[in-house]
């Protein structure tokens, strides 16, 4: 008996208009060593600027701690003003608080210090200049650091000026008789803290900026000599920023 054969419906794709083709198959991916999760979208890319990053996080952390640290002693400034002692002849209480004029060079010095930080800013940009930063990475000289060291050695000169001009501010309060001594007034007494204190954190600053000066002449990498600057740039914002706060204080919390 001949065999008979029956033709069956072949089923065929359908496709949606505008699309051709299957869909795209989903691949899972394998657990060999082919590198099949390899896939950079997912992965936090390593790098110079991951590392810069990681640096400038952690000097900002640092840095918001010794805000902090100004930000407690303006808060005991105002409490010891607002003190009160009994007077033991007549055991009443009143304030002890007599305010000091402020020796004007503080004002001087306070635009030395903003011109420094503007100086110190733009040896932070100029490092970074990306026509510069590319000449260094290709081998065709060193433009970007030409470029940042005279206004790194500016804010250098400036910085010790302030100093200078800090320590005359403190000649010129003792002429007027108000030593730092155990007589001092509660006013005097804080004067001399609040400046002896960020005078010695600008000490640091300067300190720093010498330490950047010598390290970018051995530095071989350029996001090296990239941190370095960017550090110590950071550092000195905060130190005039600190600075701002506290002769406000000075001028108007007394």
């Amino acid at each position: 008996m001949p065999a008979t054969f029956t033709s069956r419906p072949v089923e065929t794709e359908r496709k949606e208009p505008g699309i051709g083709g299957k869909p795209p198959v989903t691949r899972r991916p394998t657990g060999g060593g082919g590198g099949g999760g390899d896939d950079d979208s997912n992965h936090e890319r390593r790098g110079p600027r991951e590392l810069l990053h990681r640096v400038r996080f952690f000097v900002l952390s640092a840095l918001a701690g010794d805000m902090l640290f100004f930000a407690v002693l303006v808060l005991f400034f105002f409490a010891r003003q607002a003190g009160l002692r009994m007077d033991p002849r007549t055991h009443e209480f009143a304030g002890d608080w007599h305010p000091v004029g402020l020796p004007p060079i503080l004002f001087l010095n306070t635009a030395v210090l903003l011109l420094s930080t503007l100086t110190m800013e733009v040896a932070r940009r100029s490092i970074f200049r990306e026509i510069d930063v590319l000449e260094e990475w290709l081998g065709l000289g060193r433009p970007a650091l030409r470029r940042t060291i005279p206004w790194l050695a500016a804010t250098l000169a400036l910085g010790g000026l302030f100093l200078g001009g800090q320590w005359v501010a403190w000649k010129q309060l003792t002429a007027q008789g108000f030593a730092f001594n155990r007589w001092s007034t509660p006013a005097s007494y804080f004067f001399y803290v609040i400046t002896g204190l960020h005078g010695a954190h600008l000490i640091a600053g300067v300190a720093a900026l010498l330490v950047c000066l010598g390290a970018l002449g051995w530095l071989k990498r350029v996001e090296f000599r990239q941190i370095a600057v960017d550090s110590t740039a950071w550092y000195w914002h905060t130190m005039t920023q600190a600075w701002l706060l506290l002769l406000v204080v000075m001028v108007f919390g007394q």
